[in-house]
């Protein structure tokens, strides 16, 4: 006995016969295990990574790989132990290398270049009955970063769409999109230059519009900085701000809203 439960062998033999997939036996002994021992113990460390497997008890969602700095094989390694607890995986800012190792060693993985992520879903991939999220982007210079945004909703189970190049230079190309603004739960704006477009699309939403700056701009947008600046000064009510190009944040910050509504997915 180790504080006050049985040992790991007795722990599993017990649980088995209430938990059929691998992945939720796992599961569950590990949220047993946290309840007197620390979380190393139930096998979260890994030599050089000590990965947070009960951070989906706690926060809903497993946790996310940021991929630069990151050998490729401990990548991979962190996907695989992921996968045996029945947990979706996301990595985000890949490289090449990275990229083809987890393709070569992870069965379904899915890659989105632009996007610069690797998705895996050991869920069947169906989506949740929640609310929905529409990401939108002001240009194309903007869609590694709105694309980043979508493929974390996408990992997160929500309904998501995404909407390209309807920046206030061309206010037409976004009207048509009006009545969309009202079926979802939440919106990712992303834009750079003077990143108008998140309070013009507050003055039509009903629901909060997270803007993603982007470093998309000239000399004096400074970066992002000026996007940043715009959106943090915004006058429509329901716009708030991340950081510059951090689509992943925009992104899961929607899906938390999105995953705690009721609403259907898009109609129309």
């Amino acid at each position: 006995m180790t504080g006050g439960l049985p040992d790991e062998s007795t722990l599993r033999e017990l649980l088995a016969t209430v938990y059929g997939g691998s992945g939720q036996l796992e599961r569950a002994l590990a949220g047993l295990r946290s309840l007197g021992l620390q979380q190393g113990a139930v096998g979260s460390q890994m030599g050089d990574c000590d990965l947070d497997l009960l951070r989906e008890d706690r926060c809903g969602f497993p946790e996310v790989v940021y991929g630069p700095g990151k050998p490729a094989e401990l990548v991979v390694r962190i996907l695989e132990r992921q996968g045996e607890f029945g947990q979706d995986s996301l990595v985000t800012r890949v490289t090449p290398e990275q990229q083809s190792a987890v393709l070569a060693a992870i069965p379904g993985a899915i890659c989105n270049p632009v996007a610069r992520t690797i998705r895996v879903s050991r869920s069947g991939g169906i989506e949740r009955e929640c609310g929905a999220v529409l990401v939108v982007s002001a240009g194309s210079s903007d869609l590694a970063v709105a694309e980043e945004a979508a493929e974390t909703v996408r990992w997160m189970r929500v309904p998501v769409r995404l909407i390209q190049d309807v920046g206030v230079a061309g206010p037409h190309r976004l009207l048509q999109h009006i009545a969309e603004f009202r079926q979802v739960a939440a919106i990712v704006c992303v834009a750079g230059m003077e990143a108008a477009l998140p309070s013009v699309l507050g003055g039509y939403a009903s629901c909060p519009v997270i803007g993603v700056p982007t470093s998309v701009g000239y000399g004096a947008s400074l970066g992002g900085l000026t996007a940043m600046l715009s959106m943090l000064t915004s006058c429509a009510s329901g716009v708030v701000c991340v950081n510059i190009d951090a689509g992943f944040k925009g992104g899961y910050v929607a899906g938390m809203i999105a995953s705690r509504t009721v609403s259907a997915a898009f109609t129309g």
